[in-house]
C-alpha cells in the first residue's frame, strides 16, 4: 500500500479541524449508521469549549489503495512549538487559508518552517461559500507570501484548490462548486511525495510527540526514517544534542499504527509509517530510537524560545487549601515538569530564593492560561504572578525585548482608535491595507505592550475587530509602558460580603463579587477608575434601629458584578497582585496581606 504523510497548517479558526472531519467521513472511517461528532479531532474539553486546537493529533484515512497519515495542527501562535516538531513527521503540508481573511500571522510563521524543511505545499482556499469571500485577492496574497518567504520555483508552482470544509467539497477552480473532496485526495497522492521506505537498513526513528497512558506510561510518536521494527525488539535511545551521554537500552513492548480515530496494534511495521511505541520509560521529544547495531541520533528541529514567564507558587492566602486537592509544592512541581515532557516550548525552573515557587516560561498568554486552566480542572490549587516578558542582553550590554507582529482587521471607523491605543503601547504601524469595507492594520508592538489589550481592543471596535499576533524579533528596549490605568478596590476585612456593604462600595468602581462571597483582607473585590487602590468594607452591615422597616433592605439596587475569565484576570493583574487559582474560584489579591502593611502601602 502506498503511503503519504501530510500536515494541515493554518491560522486559528480557518477551518482545519472541520476539513479533517470531512476527510475522515469521505475516507470511510465511519460506519454508515455511526453518529458523528463535529470537530472530532478536538478531543479535549478545553479545545471543544474554546473552539481551538491545542494539541497536534494524528489520524489516517485510506483512499485508492493508499494510506494518508494526516496531522491536525494548532492554529494559535502560542502553540507553535506543537507545529514545529510535527513538521518533521511529514513530507508535505496543506496550507489552509480563509477565503475572506487571507493569510494571517500564524500562516506566515508555520509556512516559513515548512518551506525551510523543503516540504511541498498544497494551497487550499477554504470557506469559499462565505458571503464576504474575496478568492482572487486571497490567491494573490498567498503567492506574495510564498515569494516573501523565498519559496523555491517548485513551491511557487504549488497546486491550488478551492474548498468548503463545512460542506465537504473541493474543486480546481473557484468558479466550479465541487461535489466532494476527491480533488483534494487526488492532489495529495499526485503531488506529495511518498516517504523514503528503506526497510532493509537498521531501524531509526525520531520522537516528535509524546502521549501518556496510565497503564503503559509514556508513548513515543514519530515517523520511522528507515528500517523495520518488530514487537519486543531490542532498541537503543540516544539524543543528537547530548552526544556524550551513552545510549540507553530498551525494548519495543507495544507498537501501534494510526488508523482512523484510533490506534491499531501491529507486530511489525516498516519505514515511512507514523507509529506509536511504548516500553521506553524516560523517552522525551527529540530523542532518536534506533537499532543497537547502528546508533545514529537525528537532529531535531530548533524550537523557538519562550518569550513570556509567570511564577507559579503554593497558595498562601487565608483561604489556602480549602478548595484544592493538590496543594503542596511537591505536587505542583511534579505536574509542571510533567507538562514539559509533552510541550517542548515550555520551560520550568525553580526560583532560587524560594522552595515553593517555580518560573514557567511559554510562548504567550494563551499557552500559559491553557496550562493554568488544565491544572485547575485536575484539582490543583496554586497562585500565579502577573506575566512578564523575557528580555535579552547583547554582548555590549544593550537590553533587547521581544517584538510581536500584530494584525488587526477592523471596520474603517475604528482605525483611529486602534492606532492611538497601540501608539500608547509603543507600537509602530507597518502596513495598512483595505480589505473590502474593512481595514487590515499591521503593527510591530512590544510583547508587554499587548498585555491586557485584547479586551480593550474588543471594546474599541464594538466587538467587530479581529486581532492576532506572532513573535517577530528582538529589538532594543522601547521604554516604560503603562500596564494599567485603573486601580483596585480592596476588601478591608475577612468575612462574608453582604448586599449593604457592596451597595456602599459600588460607587467607588465596578465590583467583582456578589452578596454571600467569602472575602479576606487584601483580596481585590473590584476595579477602581482611579489609578490608586481604594480599601472598601464589603462585609459592613446596616446598624439595626427600632424604627427600621422590615423590607428596607429590599430597596438596595446592586449593579451586576463584572465576571472575569481566567485570561481577563491575568490581564488585570498589576505588579503588586497575585492570582489565586483553585478548582472552584479565581481570586485576585495583593501580595502584602498584613493589615497595617497593606494600609501603609495604599496610603504611602
Amino acid at each position: 500500500m502506498e503511503l503519504r504523510n501530510v500536515a494541515i497548517i493554518a491560522h486559528v479558526d480557518h477551518g482545519k479541524t472541520t476539513l479533517v472531519d470531512e476527510m475522515l467521513k469521505q475516507g470511510g472511517v465511519y460506519r454508515e449508521n455511526q453518529e458523528v461528532v463535529d470537530r472530532v479531532m478536538d478531543s479535549g474539553d478545553l479545545e471543544r469549549e474554546r473552539g481551538i486546537t491545542i494539541l497536534a493529533k494524528n489520524t489516517a484515512v485510506t483512499y485508492k489503495n493508499a494510506k494518508i497519515n494526516i496531522v491536525d495542527t494548532p492554529g494559535h501562535a502560542d502553540f507553535g512549538g506543537e507545529v514545529e516538531r510535527v513538521l518533521k513527521m511529514v513530507d508535505g503540508v496543506i496550507l489552509l487559508v480563509d477565503a475572506a481573511e487571507g493569510p494571517m500571522p500564524q500562516t506566515r510563521f508555520v509556512l516559513s518552517r515548512a518551506l525551510e524543511l523543503g516540504h511541498r505545499v498544497i494551497v487550499v482556499v477554504n470557506k469559499i461559500d462565505r458571503p464576504d469571500q474575496r478568492i482572487h485577492e486571497v490567491v494573490d496574497e498567498v503567492l506574495e507570501l510564498l515569494m516573501d518567504l523565498d519559496a523555491t520555483d517548485e513551491q511557487l508552482d504549488s497546486p491550488m484548490l478551492f474548498c468548503s470544509g463545512r460542506n465537504g467539497t473541493a474543486s480546481y477552480s473557484p468558479e466550479v462548486v465541487g461535489t466532494d473532496l476527491q480533488p483534494l485526495f487526488d492532489t495529495i497522492l499526485e503531488y506529495i511525495p511518498a516517504p523514503p521506505q528503506d526497510n532493509e537498513a537498521p531501524f531509526q526513528m525520531l520522537v516528535s510527540s509524546i502521549d501518556y497512558n496510565e497503564f503503559v506510561g509514556r508513548i513515543a510518536i514519530g515517523r520511522i526514517e528507515r528500517g523495520t521494527i518488530r514487537q519486543n525488539q531490542d532498541i537503543c535511545v540516544c539524543n543528537y544534542h547530548n552526544p556524550d551521554a551513552p545510549a540507553r537500552k530498551a525494548r519495543a513492548v507495544s507498537l501501534y499504527q494510526f488508523d482512523g480515530l484510533g490506534k491499531t496494534p501491529v507486530t511489525e511495521i516498516g519505514a515511512g509509517n507514523i507509529i506509536a511505541l511504548s516500553g521506553i520509560g524516560e523517552v522525551t521529544i527529540g530523542d532518536t530510537i534506533c537499532a543497537p547495531s547502528a546508533i545514529e541520533p537525528l537532529p531535531f528541529v530548533k524550537i523557538s524560545a519562550p518569550t513570556l514567564e509567570m511564577t507559579f507558587s503554593v497558595n498562601d492566602s487565608p483561604f489556602a487549601g480549602t478548595e484544592g486537592k493538590f496543594v503542596t509544592s511537591r505536587q505542583i512541581r511534579e505536574r509542571l515538569y510533567k507538562e514539559t515532557m509533552k510541550d517542548v516550548s515550555l520551560r520550568v525552573s525553580d526560583v532560587e530564593s524560594s522552595t515553593d515557587s517555580f518560573n514557567v516560561a511559554g510562548r504567550g498568554e494563551m499557552s500559559l492560561s491553557i496550562l493554568i486552566e488544565t491544572m485547575r480542572r485536575e484539582g490543583y490549587e496554586f497562585q500565579v504572578s502577573p506575566p512578564r516578558v523575557l528580555m535579552q542582553r547583547t554582548e555590549e550590554g544593550k537590553l533587547l525585548e521581544p517584538i510581536e507582529e500584530m494584525v488587526a482587521d477592523v471596520p474603517q471607523e475604528y482605525v483611529g482608535s486602534v492606532i492611538e491605543k497601540i501608539g500608547l503601547r509603543k507600537g509602530e504601524v507597518r502596513d495598512m491595507t483595505p480589505v473590502g469595507s474593512r481595514m487590515r492594520l499591521t503593527f510591530l508592538v512590544p510583547s508587554r505592550g499587548l498585555f491586557g489589550y485584547r479586551n480593550e481592543f474588543l471594546t474599541d471596535t464594538h466587538g467587530e475587530g479581529i486581532m492576532a499576533s506572532v513573535f517577530d524579533s528582538y529589538a532594543p528596549y522601547k521604554g516604560d509602558i503603562s500596564r494599567r490605568t485603573t486601580g483596585s478596590l480592596i476588601a478591608w476585612e475577612t468575612g462574608e460580603a453582604v448586599a449593604y456593604g457592596i451597595w456602599n462600595a459600588q460607587d467607588r468602581g465596578a465590583m467583582f463579587i456578589t452578596p454571600g462571597t467569602k472575602v479576606y483582607g487584601g483580596m481585590v473585590v473590584g476595579q477602581s477608575p482611579k489609578l490608586e487602590d481604594i480599601p472598601v468594607n464589603v462585609c459592613r452591615t446596616k446598624h439595626l434601629t427600632n424604627t427600621r422597616a422590615s423590607g428596607s433592605d429590599e430597596a438596595l439596587r446592586l449593579v451586576p458584578p463584572k465576571q472575569m475569565s481566567l485570561e481577563q484576570c491575568m490581564e488585570f493583574l498589576s505588579d503588586d497582585e497575585l492570582l489565586e487559582v483553585t478548582p472552584q474560584s479565581l481570586r485576585i489579591r495583593k501580595r502584602i496581606l498584613d493589615h497595617s502593611k497593606r494600609m501603609k502601602a495604599i496610603h504611602g
